[in-house]
């Protein structure tokens, strides 16, 4: 079976999941586009050389006969309406994070699909396929380590736009950390507090940074996870799990190392899309071949809606600079 996707939103991450399903995933095709930006639409469609039609908006595409399948990857505050149109239609949907900008928005998705009687979607959280992760993942499961009792992670990036504001640290940055630890850990936070060191002169005037996140888990787990978006060297992702018994390391990226010049050298990567590359691809396709099969098991509406819920906390953290609990509610069977 080929399942046939519509993407709606062909800005960066929308056309680059649409080359690789169509130039290096198997069982997937795009058969629909669409973008606010009709002719960014068409530009992407050249530019790949599909055979799809390009519509007006997100819901036209999402009521196409020949779309079997649906990528959100607009702009964030559209993801609530799309998700929520294709469980309406009974399409499986794939969403880039965040699954809504609000938990509640999260939680409307959820119930929609509790309705529907049927998982329909998987969140875009995409660090649970990289390869890295799931060797720690497996670590822990396994009892390596003992009982994990800390964990010390670091995401930097070499800059951000002036677009980018205080608030957008966790919203846009952390809240992959606040995912992954959760399915690392297979725990929930109870609360967090964030504080903020001296300031980079390399950060405009609307973004404090670096920030430092610390979170306490339901069992007990103390996490602290530095936020850093304008720490000029490369993208950096740093995730150590301290345990009774020991501590992994999310290994570091492959690069050629270098001995010239007197120095011993690695390259640095500077964006994400080098990083986490082979995730992407597996984790789409996951989704293709979940929808083939008619069971969707990635990242779930509950997950998007307790990485929401963490990070409201987190921004008010921000703000009050005291330790704000989190309340998660009880976790329908359904996403048992």
């Amino acid at each position: 079976m080929t399942v046939r996707i519509g993407v709606i939103g062909t800005g960066m991450i929308g056309e680059e999941h649409a080359r690789r399903i169509t130039q290096q995933l198997t069982g997937g095709e795009i058969v629909a586009v669409t973008d606010v930006n009709q002719e960014q639409a068409r530009a992407v469609v050249d530019r790949l050389g599909l055979e799809a039609k390009v519509y007006e908006d997100g819901q036209a595409l999402i009521q196409a006969a020949d779309v079997d399948a649906v990528l959100v990857t607009s702009w964030g505050p559209t993801h609530e309406e799309y998700v929520l149109g294709a469980i309406a239609a009974g399409k499986a949907v794939f969403c880039e994070k965040p699954l809504a900008t609000t938990a509640e928005g999260c939680r409307h998705i959820i119930d929609a699909e509790i309705e529907a009687g049927r998982r329909l979607v998987q969140v875009g959280f995409m660090r649970r396929y990289d390869s890295g992760y799931r060797m720690m993942k497996d670590a822990i499961d396994g009892g390596q380590l003992g009982e994990a009792l800390m964990v010390h992670a670091a995401h930097r990036n070499p800059e951000v736009p002036e677009r980018y504001v205080t608030p957008m640290a966790i919203h846009d940055t952390l809240i992959h950390e606040l995912d992954t630890f959760r399915w690392l850990l297979d725990d929930d936070y109870q609360s967090a507090q964030v504080v903020f060191p001296r300031k980079t002169r390399h950060a405009h005037d609307q973004v404090a940074d670096p920030q430092i996140v610390m979170l306490e888990t339901v069992k007990g787990v103390r996490i602290d996870v530095e936020v850093f978006v304008n720490c000029r060297y490369g993208y950096d992702i740093q995730c150590d799990v301290v345990g009774e018994e020991g501590i992994a390391r999310l290994p570091e990226p492959q690069s050629l190392q270098f001995r010239q010049a007197g120095r011993l050298s690695n390259e640095i990567l500077q964006d994400w899309k080098q990083r986490f590359s082979e995730a992407f691809d597996v984790e789409l396709q996951a989704f293709i071949d979940g929808v083939a099969a008619g069971r969707i098991e990635g990242p779930s509406s509950w997950d998007g809606y307790a990485a929401a819920i963490a990070g409201d906390v987190c921004v008010k953290a921000q703000e009050s600079g005291a330790i704000e609990a989190i309340e998660m509610p009880e976790r329908p069977a359904f996403y048992g």
